[in-house]
């Protein structure tokens, strides 16, 4: 319910703050007083659309703020998953309008406007003449017939709506794992290709590019090798003049200055380790110099070989290091990708399983909603016929429909409030003070299974008077035991009904502005006296308080 209402600077509204009973609050006053501004200020809050022209001349932006006490079996879950703090069972609804813009929050959390409505959907109903809500609404009637059936029927449609669920989830999968194979497959197949590529490059040392660089380098420049090391082995031993032989008249000389000399017998043997050690420098040059042959066949090996390694490098790695830490990561890849046609064959069983118990599920349930629409249909047709509509027609039509979540049935309340006229769909309904009493005699009968809790009527006695009046106001009343109702009203038999009378003034001094006041005692009886004879005389005070008394 609706505890409280905080408005400022919207439209006529300077600042306004209105705390509303649990039962039955009446809004009253003249024509134009600017009652519906109130209920407007209310559907503003909640997510209606607006313009910049509702802040009022001279202020910056309006505010709204709706404090809402939630009934127990409110789901919270809803508040929670979108951040919301929540202590107790009251929230704070609120919108801030600027030029160009506008900002809801709930609790202090900015939310969508979306989001709004969808709180606004499970608190509150509002009928206007100009605007239509949840009983009007043709998606809504499913619901609110399975709301009412007895526990075993929504038992069943909670059942089913859970099977459905998980029948949706399992085709999902199917769909999903049926277009899985021949991607799975494209991608196994390109996988084994590179990994075939890669194995067939045959890599085991990762320098070897760097090697074989090496040796291409050497067998292009053998012929300069060549001639570089025999051409030094000539010097040192090779020539008649060669530095060997003449080291050797050296080596002859330093032995017979040992001989002489002691002393020098150091130096001698330091030469003769050089002079063997050139000796064999010029040996392994001669070896070298013999060894080093033109091999052609070697150079094409070597270049198509790197070739090859080049390329691989380009596709799998900047090294040949990086190549096999790739092979590694396809092959990994490779064992991941498992797919058993068994699996869509299990699942294919199961989702025709499913679909045979959702079958039978849901012939239960359309049968049990075909009976429960005729005792509902008559039972509206009744309370119509107490709100002084007695040749009208409810039925609530249930028809085949496209098994979804809530099974095989489309349902739409429909009308007929002219006895030649044939029933039509409830949205397309004739006149406001037809449709008002309608949607009034609808909730009568649905307040066991409506889960809102406050219902808002603007003008809900337009087109009725006398007999009527009086249908409309025990109604209302009775729903009020139920429901917090909020209603603008011009009839003194309704609104004396109420727990709350609220009278709405326009004020025009500089500047028009709306005033509310909550009256009791004798100005409520002024107030009722002035809704019945249109002045404040003896004879309608004497109506009033009797109406007061009932």
């Amino acid at each position: 319910m609706i505890k409280s209402v905080s408005v400022s600077n919207y439209i006529l509204i300077d600042n306004l703050t209105l705390e509303l009973d649990k039962g039955f609050n009446v809004f009253t006053g003249e024509t134009g007083a600017g009652k519906s501004i109130i209920i407007g200020a209310i559907d503003a809050a909640l997510g209606a659309k607006l313009s910049k022209d509702v802040i009022k001349t001279g202020a910056d932006k309006a505010y709204i703020e709706l404090n809402i006490e939630l009934d127990d079996d409110f789901d919270k879950t809803i508040l929670v998953q979108n951040g919301i703090d929540i202590d107790g069972n009251e929230i704070i609804i609120s919108r801030e309008i600027l030029p160009t813009t506008s900002r809801s929050r709930i609790n202090g959390m900015l939310v969508s406007q979306d989001f709004v409505k969808e709180i606004r959907e499970r608190v509150l109903d509002i009928h206007t003449q100009h605007q239509s809500y949840n009983y009007l609404q043709q998606k809504n009637h499913i619901v609110l017939l399975d709301n009412f059936a007895l526990k075993p029927h929504r038992d069943n449609v909670e059942e089913f709506n859970k099977k459905y669920l998980k029948f949706q989830s399992l085709n999902k999968r199917l769909e999903f794992a049926k277009n899985s194979v021949e991607t799975m497959l494209q991608q196994a197949d390109f996988l084994k290709f590179e990994i075939t590529e890669i194995e067939n490059a045959d890599i085991e040392d990762v320098d070897e590019c760097e090697k074989l660089e090496k040796e291409l380098d050497i067998l292009s420049n053998i012929e300069r090798l060549k001639e570089l090391s025999f051409s030094s082995y000539q010097t040192l031993y090779g020539e008649d003049e060669n530095i060997i032989s003449a080291l050797g008249s050296v080596k002859s000389n330093l032995a017979k200055l040992s001989q002489m000399d002691e002393s020098v017998s150091l130096l001698e043997e330091d030469f003769i380790n050089s002079y063997e050690i050139l000796k064999e420098v010029a040996s392994q040059l001669r070896n070298y110099a013999e060894s080093k042959e033109n091999d052609n066949e070697r150079m094409d090996k070597i270049q198509e070989r790197l070739s090859l390694l080049e390329k691989i490098k380009r596709k799998y790695g900047t090294t040949l290091s990086d190549v096999l830490v790739k092979y590694n990561s396809l092959c990994e890849e490779l064992n991941r990708i498992e797919f058993s046609q068994d699996d869509i064959v299990i699942l294919e069983k199961e989702i025709s399983e499913l679909s045979q118990e959702l079958s039978v599920l849901s012939q239960t349930i359309s049968g049990a909603r075909k009976e429960l629409a005729k005792v509902l249909s008559q039972a509206v047709t009744n309370e119509l016929e107490k709100l002084e509509l007695p040749k009208s027609r409810f039925e609530i039509a249930v028809d085949n429909s496209p098994m979804n979540e809530t099974g095989i049935d489309r349902v739409e309340f429909m009308i007929s409030t002219n006895i030649s006229e044939p029933v039509k769909p409830l949205a397309k309904t004739a006149s406001g003070g037809e449709i008002s009493r309608i949607m009034l005699a609808i909730k009568t009968i649905f307040a066991k299974a409506d889960k809102t809790n406050t219902v808002i009527f603007d003008e809900i006695d337009t087109g009725i008077s006398g007999k009527a009046s009086q249908s409309v106001a025990d109604a209302i009343f009775d729903l009020a035991a139920t429901h917090q109702i909020i209603l603008i009203t011009h009839q003194s038999i309704i609104a004396a009904k109420a727990n709350s009378h609220f009278y709405v003034k326009k004020e025009q001094t500089d500047v028009t502005k709306v005033s509310v006041y909550k009256l009791d005692g004798e100005n409520r009886v002024k107030a009722i006296a002035l809704l019945s004879a249109g002045e404040i005389n003896e004879e309608s005070t004497s109506f009033a308080k009797k109406l007061l008394d009932k």
